[in-house]
């Protein structure tokens, strides 16, 4: 097990077939330099799949939850945007992997259904982080709008959902 940043990886050129990036290329602010790294680690041919998050697919616990956040933190405190846009866009993000000479071969939406009984949602959703900013006492009470908002039935399944763009590339052969 190697522990490294991804901006300058401590492995061999050519040294590896694949390579994943599990929603972390999208918090990266110099992207370029990442898929500069990985490009660089890659054997000729060798494929990066990037799973980016796409945002919200709906549903009601998940529109209940943000508007409850929202509220909770108001409109003073939010986190600074995370990472570089272009890549939480399929194109962005194919221009950000033709820069450091990998090849966009696929480009796919995955739906990931969180849907269940409410505090299983909530454990879901309650990781978020924004949800960094709220105290101990504040993050209660946002778990306890949120319950109150939906079923009154903890047994009762509510719809949540987001969705995550997974892209694969190619290093040249």
């Amino acid at each position: 097990l190697t522990a490294a940043r991804c901006q300058q990886l401590p492995f061999p050129d050519r040294s590896f077939d694949a390579c994943v990036s599990h929603l972390a290329l999208m918090l990266m602010d110099d992207p370029e330099q990442v898929v500069a790294e990985v490009s660089r680690v890659l054997a000729p041919g060798g494929r990066l799949v990037c799973a980016v998050g796409g945002g919200p697919a709906g549903g009601e616990a998940w529109e209940v939850f943000h508007r409850l956040l929202d509220r909770a933190l108001g409109p003073d405190r939010r986190l600074p945007p995370l990472g570089d846009r272009r890549t939480r866009d399929p194109e962005g993000l194919a221009a950000v992997l033709r820069s450091a000479g990998l090849h966009p071969a696929d480009s796919r939406q995955v739906r990931i259904d969180l849907s269940g009984p409410v505090e299983k949602v909530w454990t879901a959703l309650a990781g978020t982080y924004d949800t960094a900013l709220l105290s101990a006492d504040e993050l209660a009470v946002l778990q306890a709008d949120f319950h109150l908002a939906l079923p009154l039935d903890p047994a009762a399944s509510v719809t949540c959902a987001f969705r995550v763009d997974i892209t694969t590339a190619r290093s040249a052969a």
